[in-house]
């Protein structure tokens, strides 16, 4: 297992070293002591599995206020996506930066996206399976968004194209407005 840093402190690309033969392949995809090596102390409680029919899907950017943030390890299991991480840690030297990464089926790439990053990923084929891991459970109340436009972030999405959204990210607020409780080194 290869784990890299990204430029967005805690948000690192993690690639399983995966052994394939004639009948096919097999890779570990979370190893709690490598994590541990690396200095990731993760407890995950749930695991999450989305699909997408139709390419140019985008979810996003979503996160879960503290006390009830979350930590995320994204695959993507069908398909291919563009995933996204947004760093929301008010005083944070990367505020309101962003880190993009293709995960596909094919590549087998992960993304940890810790707490006080914003998450998103659009869709760049149809029929699309995403699963990703979680360390804290789904809190409605603590559920917010951020606009996946917003000028000020400027996450360049792969493709030039309406995407398809919900209505809940369609009205998701710019980072400038969002509720967001998350502060740079606490």
């Amino acid at each position: 297992m290869k784990i890299t840093e990204t430029f967005l402190e805690g948000v690192v690309v993690i690639e399983p070293a995966v052994f394939g033969d004639h009948r096919g392949w097999f890779m570990e995809t979370y190893s709690d002591s490598k994590m541990k090596e690396f200095g990731l102390n993760l407890n995950f409680v749930q695991d999450n599995h989305s699909f997408s029919a139709t390419k140019g899907t985008l979810r996003g950017l979503h996160y879960q206020l503290a006390p009830k943030a979350q930590t995320k390890l994204v695959r993507c299991t069908l398909g291919s996506i563009f995933d996204v991480a947004v760093d929301i840690r008010k005083g944070s030297p990367t505020y309101g930066k962003w880190f993009g990464i293709e995960l596909s089926a094919e590549n087998k790439k992960q993304l940890l996206v810790p707490k006080g990053f914003a998450h998103g990923f659009m869709t760049l084929t149809d029929d699309v399976e995403v699963q990703y891991k979680v360390d804290e459970l789904y809190a409605p109340d603590c559920d917010r968004g951020i606009n996946w436009n917003d000028p000020d972030i400027n996450v360049e999405w792969p493709m030039d194209i309406k995407p398809v959204l919900s209505a809940k990210d369609e009205t998701a607020p710019l980072l400038a407005e969002a509720e967001n409780n998350f502060i740079y080194g606490e």
